[in-house]
Order: structure tokens, then C-alpha cells, then sequence
């Protein structure tokens, strides 16, 4: 029995908070289904034969890239005509579309679509299954590695995204703070390198007693999605390549969960990361050394950085024991999605294969930093010389061949939930062991999957 939560109370109250997360969408629902969206590439003309939908991210560089791609696309095909609009305006894609979907008014195609919650979006009505078009595996197969290719079946077998693009998550740092230190940057990749390196970069640097420069950032907030960019993250580099749940089953309250957990709470209690939050960007400001985060980072550090700021990427920390040879990370995975409400799929899909033409990938890659899913990625000639203009690109390039994502489960969310409030209490409060964390979580994550 859960000793800190009375577990029936607890459940109870998810499932109170599940009512209000509906009533919140629902609510939304409404307002998207009012408000009419701007359309970028403007209304179709009344003589074309089809119109297809497309949301794209609200992600400015994507929002560039994919006015190019249908800039692209309606000069050359004036039989099907594709309307442009960024993700309407909500508190997170998933949110916007599950709105959508509640409403009857998504579009026929999105291209921010998180795996994660595929299976809500199916258990929904809301998309389409893929595996329906004739030359959709044969198309998929030769564009992706067959790893990549399994992380995004469904669990009946099907599926009802298209595997789009992944961007390693990897471990920034500063280089000048690095070098003052005397720290090298290989010696961050153990937890016991990494905490070595902490005690030298954590300091007070203007003498009033009081920390101001930490080794690293972590989000504070018990919020669910926060958690793969901390401990899922440091869990599937713990873990050579691991997800949290394997046979409908919890399956991260052993070595790895509880050293990726110990490991957040010794930055914590160690004070190398401030248990607080700071306006702008603190890696920028250079109050922190390192912080994890994706390519996706790149594009706004170099507009934004200050003049003589340098750094660099290497690989996630990993425990002391641990023994294989490459480090595993989270993919931060976004995919395409083709909706039920579509009424022309066979032409839709027409327009996706366009979007993942070498020439689009390479030019998403170019305008975003963001890794399309390719096999090799690193060894084809356009890609390998855009790394060359952008070097920072070229580790997470390597980094793409050793990554992984989430379960693609329906109560992701709630999982995740209850992975950010034992990461609240035994890593950023310190009330809990790292052990009774994962013993606690690895009860609620159970009870959740047994609904």
C-alpha cells in the first residue's frame, strides 16, 4: 500500500482531475470550433478539384520551412491545393488537437503530432490508420530504420502516424565556464564526473554569499511533460535504450530508475541545481555550466547569444556502473497525422510523401536544427554539408542512430504525472529515498495501466 498517499483517496482524485481535464477540452473545443484560423496559403480556388488542411507547428522556423514546402507544392499541383495554418492557440498540442477532435474540426493533416498520445487520438475517432495506403510500409521502410519503424506501431498492430522527425536530447554546456574550471567535457559523462564537476562550476561569483552560478538548470514544476527532459531522459541512459513500460506493466523501479532518480536528487540536495525559476534564458544569462535540451535550442542560442558566448553538446551522464559502449537518449519524437475527418486521405497522403522528400528533410534541417527520421542520416551528402555549416549538428546527427521514445500508451499523462510527483518529493524537496520514489511510483504507474 502507498504509505504517503492513501491510495484509494489518490485515485479517487485522478480520476476527479481526468473529469476536469475533459471538462477543459471540451471548453476548448468550443472556442476552436468558433474561432476561425488565419490560412496562410489563402483559400483554394473554386476550380480545383481538392483541398487539403495542413496545421503546422507554431515553432517559427517551422513555420517558415512549411511555407516554403506549400509555396512549393501548390505552384506544381493545382489539382490538389494545400491551406497553411499554424496549431491553434492552447496551452499544448495535445490539448489543441484533442479539442479538435472533440469538435469535428481538425485538419486533414498535422505535422505535430507527439507518439505519446497516438493512441488517445485513436481511442478518440480522431486519425486515420496509415497502414490502409497501398504504398505506405513500403514508403516508410525505405525512408526509416526499422527500430525507429516498431517504436511507432500501435498496439493493434497498425499505424496511424507517420514516423516524422526526432531530436536527441543531449547535454549543453558552456565551454569558457568549462575551461575555467579545469573541467574537461568528457568527464561529464559519469554522474560521479558530472558531481565532481558540480562542486568546481557551483559557486557565488560576486562575493555576497549567496550561490549564483549553478552546474545546471532543472525544471522544478511537477508538470508531466517536463519529466522527459530530466528523468526519462537520464532513465533511458541508465538503461541502454529502455522505456518505462513493458509488458502493460511498470517497468523502471530497478538499477537504472533508481540511479537516474538519485542522480537528480544529489544535484539537488548538492545544491548544483537552484530550486527556483529565473526569467529568460539562464544558460544564455551563464548562470548555469550545462543543461539538457535538444537541437531545437540552436536556432534561438545563435540569434540571441552574447558576443564571445561558446558551446558545445556531448552526450547525457550516465551512472558509474554503467557498461555499454554508446549512451542512449529520448528523442523528443513529432509526427505527421492524417485525420478521420479527412474526405481526400489518398490525396493527402500525396502531399505528406512530398513533405518527406530528401530535398524538404534537408531543407527542414537547414531552417530548424531539428533531425528528420532518415536512415544514416550523417552519411548523406546533403545533410552531411549542412552539419558542415552548422557544426553543433553534427554530434546530434551521430547521437540520432541511439534513441528512443515513449510508450505509446493511453494513460500517458497520468504516468507521467505520477512520475513528476515522486520526482517533486524525493528529488527537488529531498522527502523521500530515491528507492521508495520508484516503489511508489512504480504502485501508482500499476494501478493507472489496470483501469
Amino acid at each position: 500500500m502507498n504509505k504517503r498517499l492513501g491510495y484509494g483517496h489518490n485515485g479517487n482524485m485522478r480520476r476527479a482531475q481526468a473529469a476536469g481535464s475533459l471538462s477543459r477540452v471540451v471548453a476548448t473545443a468550443v472556442l476552436i470550433a468558433i474561432l476561425a484560423p488565419v490560412s496562410y496559403a489563402g483559400a483554394a480556388p473554386k476550380d480545383s478539384s481538392v483541398t487539403i488542411d495542413f496545421w503546422c507547428s507554431s515553432n517559427p522556423q517551422e513555420i517558415k520551412w512549411a511555407k516554403a514546402v506549400v509555396g512549393e507544392w501548390n505552384r506544381a499541383r493545382k489539382d490538389i491545393i494545400v491551406n497553411l495554418q499554424p496549431l491553434p492557440a492552447s496551452r499544448s498540442t495535445e490539448e489543441a488537437l484533442l479539442a479538435a477532435i472533440a469538435a469535428k474540426t481538425t485538419p486533414d493533416v498535422c505535422a505535430n503530432i507527439y507518439p505519446g498520445v497516438v493512441t488517445q487520438f485513436v481511442a478518440a475517432g480522431g486519425l486515420y490508420r496509415m497502414d490502409r495506403l497501398s504504398d505506405f510500409i513500403p514508403f516508410m521502410e525505405e525512408r526509416l530504420p526499422q527500430d525507429i519503424m516498431e517504436q511507432h506501431r500501435s498496439p493493434d498492430g497498425h499505424f496511424y502516424q507517420v514516423p516524422w522527425k526526432g531530436n536527441p536530447i543531449m547535454l549543453a554546456y558552456n565551454a569558457k565556464m568549462l575551461k575555467e574550471a579545469g573541467v574537461d567535457p568528457a568527464s561529464l559523462r559519469t554522474y560521479s564526473g558530472f558531481l565532481k564537476a558540480a562542486e568546481k562550476l557551483t559557486l557565488d561569483r560576486d562575493g555576497d554569499g549567496r550561490i549564483d552560478q549553478w552546474m545546471i538548470y532543472l525544471n522544478i514544476e511537477p508538470i508531466w511533460w517536463q519529466r522527459f527532459f530530466d528523468f526519462y531522459t537520464l532513465y533511458i541512459a541508465a538503461s541502454g535504450g529502455r522505456t518505462l513500460i513493458e509488458g502493460n506493466k511498470a517497468a523502471f523501479n530497478n538499477k537504472a530508475g533508481v540511479a537516474a532518480m538519485g542522480f537528480l536528487a544529489e544535484l539537488f540536495k548538492g545544491g548544483y541545481a537552484p530550486r527556483s525559476t529565473f526569467p529568460g534564458d539562464v544558460f544564455l544569462q551563464e548562470k548555469i555550466a550545462t543543461y539538457i535540451t535538444g537541437p531545437f535550442a540552436i536556432p534561438f542560442w545563435e540569434s540571441m547569444k552574447p558576443k564571445g558566448f561558446e558551446y558545445d553538446f556531448v552526450p547525457v551522464p550516465v551512472p558509474d556502473f554503467y557498461s555499454g559502449k554508446e549512451v542512449w537518449t529520448y528523442s523528443d519524437p513529432k509526427n505527421i497525422g492524417i485525420f478521420q475527418t479527412c474526405k481526400h486521405p489518398e490525396e493527402a497522403w500525396e502531399f505528406v510523401k512530398f513533405m518527406l522528400s530528401e530535398k524538404n528533410d534537408a531543407m527542414f534541417l537547414a531552417m530548424t536544427s531539428q533531425m528528420p527520421y532518415r536512415k544514416n542520416l550523417d552519411e548523406i551528402e546533403d545533410f552531411s554539408s549542412i552539419a558542415k555549416k552548422q557544426p553543433h549538428l553534427a554530434k546530434f546527427m551521430v547521437q540520432s542512430r541511439h534513441t528512443q521514445g515513449a510508450d505509446n500508451v493511453r494513460p500517458l499523462v497520468e504516468i507521467y504525472d505520477a512520475i513528476a510527483e515522486e520526482y517533486q518529493y524525493c528529488a527537488v524537496l529531498g522527502k523521500e529515498t530515491p528507492e521508495e520514489a520508484m516503489e511508489i511510483a512504480e504502485e501508482r504507474v500499476n494501478e493507472i495501466l489496470s483501469y
